[in-house]
């Protein structure tokens, strides 16, 4: 069975070869924010013959095409995941790198009110937190 990307791939045209469809698939089924590197790892596993300049190029080609998201959680990192999911925000724990995704009516709501008294209809936005574990 394709995968969400993999679908979203076709309906925009984009051709899949074999190790895109590998990687499109490693990033569907990732639970986390992998980078290159990890994905690399994770689709090698799968297919020997694919090498970190496919992947590099594959995340690319999806993240230009709107099917991937690319996030930069100041590790110097790339992370990406599947634009599929539903809206939510990340913390960032600066100590371990940990990435928690969390949704917050209060914090949708407040940006909603913000972008409105300043005159304007919020279309898209973006939050992450960064924080250390209270001990």
């Amino acid at each position: 069975m394709p995968s969400w990307i993999e679908k979203k791939c076709a309906e925009r045209g984009l051709r899949m070869t074999d190790q895109r469809r590998v990687i499109a698939k490693v990033l569907s089924d990732a639970d986390d924010h992998p980078d290159a590197e990890e994905l690399y790892a994770r689709a090698v596993s799968v297919d020997a013959n694919i090498s970190l300049a496919t992947v590099y190029r594959t995340v690319r080609l999806f993240s230009e095409a709107g099917i991937v998201e690319t996030h930069d959680f100041r590790d110097g990192r790339a992370r990406y995941e599947s634009a599929d999911a539903e809206h939510h925000d990340h913390l960032i724990d600066v100590t371990s790198g940990e990435v928690i995704e969390f949704v917050d009516e209060e914090i949708e709501k407040l940006q909603e009110r913000i972008a409105k008294k300043l005159g304007y209809e919020l279309v898209d936005h973006r939050m992450e937190l960064y924080g250390r574990k209270i001990k």
